[in-house]
């Protein structure tokens, strides 16, 4: 029997489907588990198909019961495992975004360097200009 609230937790549930893909069972074993009295179930319907919700822990136990312990472990270890892979993408990506941002904006400081660098540059002939005028005795306007 479930505990209190068990159906109502997160993760505590799963779909046929997603049962699956997790740990490599059908749905004909989950009616099976579920004949036997062994799995307590729900059904639902999304967008007119039908699917069977079973509590986590009772379909685990069953596994370990029907299959052994062994390939309940291997089902769990594949499934951490995608998730990995998966978030490591995830990861690659952001990285790869965070490097081009990062280089767009190094390139625009170079800009502005160069940029403020030419001003200098051209402030500084400016100014030597002027003081040469002003010692030929050349009125430099402003």
């Amino acid at each position: 029997m479930a505990e209190y609230g068990e159906w109502n937790r997160k993760g505590a549930t799963l779909s046929d489907a997603t049962a699956k893909k997790e740990y490599g069972v059908g749905r004909y074993f989950i009616v099976k588990g579920i004949r036997a009295g062994k799995l307590e179930y729900r059904e639902g319907v999304i967008w007119g198909n039908p699917y069977l919700r079973v509590l986590r822990s009772q379909l685990e136990q069953y596994i370990a019961e029907e299959l052994g312990s062994d390939r309940l472990q291997s089902g769990k270890d594949q499934t951490e495992l995608r998730k990995i892979k998966k978030e490591m993408g995830a990861l690659k990506k952001r990285l790869d975004e965070l490097q081009a941002r990062r280089t767009e904006i190094e390139r625009q400081i170079l800009i502005r360097q160069r940029d403020l660098d030419d001003a200098v540059y051209v402030s500084a002939y400016f100014r030597r200009y002027k003081a040469c005028t002003i010692l030929r005795g050349n009125k430099f306007e402003q």
